[in-house]
């Protein structure tokens, strides 16, 4: 908790002006009411005692002392005894003000939306669900189960990373390299079982497989570059790569992945999620795969491949497309979001070892290299056998969801369709035509029950609206089917109204 004499804090709260109209009290009631209504000063935080802050204004202590008590008789400080003068916490609880509007725009100020380059705050926008935990049916996607968070094995590796001889491996500015443990790590146990085997030059850490693709559409991407994509598909990658200035060209899916024969002969790259298709979930079949190299190949094209969703164990697993790639054209990019944690934001990349080496220097430009701390942390719990365990615990509980939702879906929602695919932990759902799941969306919502529309899915997306995803990797199992009974009588409240 921050001092009250610390005067940095305090010094730009109190402007005091002898020329002021107003009585040195005054000044400092405005001040000080100020600071909290614009939320300037956090609740746990104790003001400057009078005495300190008489000293640092240079006015007398009992006019301090007058102005503090004012503002607690009209209740905005709240004195405690032996600890000082706090923010009433009811006055925080009031929505905060809005910053006065001046009455024309300063002739001085920037433009800012016309000297952006790029149009970021334009493109898809992801599901807004930050409450979700609160929800009773958080049908959400890429959340975490605290319930089955390795909380005990995590703090483990934590605490084994913040030992002497451990912080003199990971403390010192490592520029553009990663944690040696870690790419061991990557190289020996999760690699192997997508059926991919690389050299430690061959892979690099990024934060996320977001931040991988960023990179790839900097580094390859230019202007106008032709990029074949599933549609339905990861919106946010197709966002990516319009960032770059790529032309996104969809390719329809069906019950065997991306229709590869409908990739365009121009396209240079292709993206594709042939583990589980982004997000219906279904696995590229075996003749596809085959088909998109040997194109690849053919058409001189690059492949991007997301192994979205491919963690967990399978029975019948496809090994990646790296894996039977003997060409170098296809860049793997892998996450550890759906396993460990969204919010550690942890990925990584396998290409070519020049290419690699690319991606280093770009990667030092933009943040040098993910948090060492970090990286050590996941090293030590994948080198400990924590998250082979961790995957076996995940597979089994998901399994149990999927099948609990999907019986669910057929029990009380018999004229949906759900995509019931073995692994992951989303099920994508066709509804009945003219329902519309945004509409859905915000009634569901007023039962406690979160879903994601699946229209940002679709290139162009308004006219597929009677699509929907429901995640699985946050709601607890006997949830299910009561979320699915007051999303099933959301949907016909919609029918009656529509």
């Amino acid at each position: 908790m921050p001092a009250r004499n610390d005067t940095a804090i305090w010094s730009g709260l109190f402007k005091i002006s002898p020329e002021s109209g107003q009585t040195l009290q005054a000044q400092i009631r405005q001040a000080i009411v100020a600071a909290i209504l614009d939320r300037q000063i956090a609740p746990t935080m104790p003001l400057p005692s009078c005495r300190i802050l008489a000293e640092k204004l240079g006015v007398a202590r009992g006019t301090v002392v007058l102005a503090f008590q004012q503002l607690v008789d009209q209740g905005f400080l709240v004195a405690r005894e032996r600890r000082g003068h706090f923010v009433n916490p009811e006055v925080l609880a009031s929505p905060p003000r809005q910053p006065a509007r001046k009455a024309e725009k300063n002739s001085r100020s920037i433009d800012w939306s016309a000297r952006r380059q790029v149009f970021a705050s334009e493109l898809s926008e992801g599901p807004k669900n930050e409450n979700w935990i609160k929800s009773s049916y958080p049908f959400v996607y890429g959340q975490f189960d605290p319930g089955l968070f390795p909380t005990a094995e995590w703090r483990e590796c934590n605490r084994m990373a913040l030992a002497v001889l451990e912080i003199r491996n990971w403390a010192a500015d490592m520029v553009d390299r990663d944690d040696p443990l870690l790419i061991e790590q990557i190289q020996a146990r999760l690699l192997p079982r997508r059926g991919i085997f690389a050299n430690p030059d061959e892979i690099i850490v990024t934060l996320g497989a977001q931040h991988a693709l960023y990179m790839l559409a900097t580094l390859l991407m230019r202007k106008g570059a032709r990029v074949a994509m599933e549609d339905p598909g990861y919106p946010d990658a197709r966002s990516i790569f319009r960032l770059a200035g790529a032309e996104i060209i969809p390719v329809p899916v069906d019950e065997e992945g991306m229709n590869v024969d409908a990739i365009p002969e121009d396209c240079s790259f292709v993206f594709t999620t042939p583990a589980h298709h982004c997000p219906s979930m279904v696995q590229l079949s075996r003749p596809r795969r085959e088909a998109l190299l040997k194109g690849a190949e053919r058409h001189d094209r690059i492949i991007i491949e997301d192994d979205y969703d491919s963690q967990l164990a399978d029975e019948t697993p496809q090994e990646a497309l790296k894996g039977i790639d003997d060409t170098g054209r296809v860049i793997y990019v892998g996450s550890m979001s759906k396993t460990l944690a969204p919010g550690l934001r942890l990925g990584y990349v396998v290409a070519p070892a020049e290419l690699i080496a690319e991606l280093r220097a770009l990667r030092r430009f933009m943040l040098r290299h993910p948090p060492a701390n970090n990286q050590r942390a996941v090293a030590l719990f994948l080198s400990l056998g924590h998250h082979d365990a961790l995957i076996r615990r995940l597979s089994a509980a998901f399994e149990e969801r999927r099948q609990k939702l999907t019986e669910a879906v057929a029990d009380f929602m018999p004229d949906w369709k759900a995509t019931d695919v073995a692994g992951g932990t989303s099920v994508w759902m066709e509804g009945p035509p003219g329902i519309d799941t945004q509409f859905l969306a915000e009634a569901a919502a007023t039962r406690s029950v979160l879903i994601e529309p699946g229209a940002r899915f679709f290139h162009g997306g308004e006219r597929r609206s009677r699509f929907m995803r429901l995640g699985i990797s946050s709601i607890a199992v006997q949830n299910i089917e009561p979320g699915i009974r007051e999303l099933a009588a959301a949907a016909r409240r919609r029918s009656v109204a529509a």
